[in-house]
């Protein structure tokens, strides 16, 4: 086995499916082998640097190209998109439309290694339509604790198998969350984890491996649409191994949220590591009102060692408070401009970016990876069909 999980505050390291030791702080990968692309589809290719030892027959990843469209439209240079989508015409694979197929897979593989026979797993729609999918073809269990708001995400492009178990919340995502946490304590069910399991982030990461090799070094500036922010704590996981392997680079993360619901951000501006009540007002209403729904956690790993508010610190970090109007007009530019149309979230990031260049934020020959984390689902739709997952139980939040 080519890696060890690490705690970062006593840093000992744990065995098996571990998902924390210190509640201080996160977990971290360390890879005992050098990155060498391997032969493989998808995020496969990066497996040296996953931790699971076989891949999964899937074809999930990112897809790293330069704009051209969007690019000369914003008088960029060196304009990266990192697209994970399904767009065959760029041999982008990812048969839920989401960048969240680059969790479930490093996730499910980890697992079924250690011997974990079913996973539970707390979202809003995105994440549990990965895992949905990928428990149809890896016949794996997953319980599937998702809110009322997110069951139109809930589908998968082949018919569902009995390894999906949807359990409905008449709530939001925290109940959601609450839910998942007691049903894993009272079923043979191991948690997912979220931010706290190790493959989830590796996985996510893996956009950041994508694009440096594309580019061939590391980007001056990275874009992302978050609302736990584990995708972005990956990445900045990645570009620190790329780092310590004498890649050069001065990377600014700039990550984004949907407003009127943003916590990160009005913390992030506010200078502190703890995220208070006052961040989120109203926070029900809020989440009600935003474009991109799964980006409403109101428990984001802000504070923890090692999680956003590190991440924006080590980056030289920006955030961005984005409306439903900009998201909306960056998705039609960029459907426009570079052919394809996007999920809610990466319209958020790509609107980020549009911000960032009007407020000279960057340079115009800076090196920009954007990460457009989904999208493509009109064409998915019509090549496979979107199958509904029917709900086995509808729950009352406690």
């Amino acid at each position: 086995m080519g890696y060890r999980v690490i705690c970062q505050t006593c840093h000992k390291e744990l065995k098996g499916y571990a998902l924390s030791c210190h509640s201080s702080s996160l977990l971290r990968t360390e890879f005992t082998n050098l990155l060498t692309i391997q032969p493989l589809p998808g995020l496969w290719r990066f497996i040296d640097w996953l931790p699971c030892s076989k891949p999964l027959s899937t074809k999930a990843g990112s897809v790293t190209y330069q704009s051209n469209g969007l690019a000369k439209e914003l008088g960029l240079k060196n304009l990266y998109l990192a697209f994970t989508g399904y767009w065959p015409e760029r041999e982008a694979w990812n048969l839920t439309g989401s960048f969240k197929d680059l969790e479930s897979n490093p996730t499910i593989a980890r697992a079924k290694e250690n011997g974990v026979a079913s996973l539970v797993v707390a979202s809003v729609g995105n994440t549990a339509r990965a895992f949905g999918h990928l428990a149809n073809q890896a016949e794996f269990d997953v319980y599937l604790v998702v809110p009322e708001s997110g069951l139109d995400m809930l589908w998968t492009p082949e018919p569902p198998t009995e390894k999906i178990h949807l359990l409905v919340i008449k709530g939001d995502y925290n109940d959601a969350i609450h839910f998942a946490d007691q049903f894993s304590q009272t079923r043979k069910a191991m948690p997912e984890g979220g931010v706290k399991n190790v493959a989830r982030r590796d996985g996510m990461g893996t956009v950041m491996l994508d694009g440096a090799f594309t580019m061939k070094r590391l980007p001056d500036h990275y874009f992302q649409a978050i609302g736990s922010g584990t995708g972005a704590i990956g990445s900045w996981e990645m570009a620190m191994r790329l780092k310590n392997h004498g890649w050069r680079g001065d990377l600014t993360f700039h990550l984004s949220q949907n407003a009127p619901f943003v916590p990160i951000y009005n913390a992030w501006q506010a200078g502190r590591r703890q995220i208070k009540p006052e961040d989120m007002p109203n926070a029900k209403q809020s989440i009600e009102q935003l474009h991109a729904l799964v980006l409403s956690n109101r428990t984001p790993p802000y504070s923890i060692q090692g999680g956003v508010y590190d991440t924006l610190t080590n980056t030289h970090g920006q955030m961005y408070s984005i409306t439903n109007k900009e998201a909306r007009h960056a998705g039609k530019k960029f459907k426009h401009l570079e052919g394809v149309d996007l999920l809610p979230a990466a319209e958020i990031a790509v609107a980020s970016l549009i911000q960032a260049v009007e407020n000279e934020k960057i340079s115009k020959s800076d090196y920009i990876l954007l990460n457009v984390t989904g999208g493509g689902l009109k064409r998915l739709e019509k090549d496979f069909g979107f199958h509904k997952i029917e709900p086995e139980q509808y729950l009352q939040p406690e």
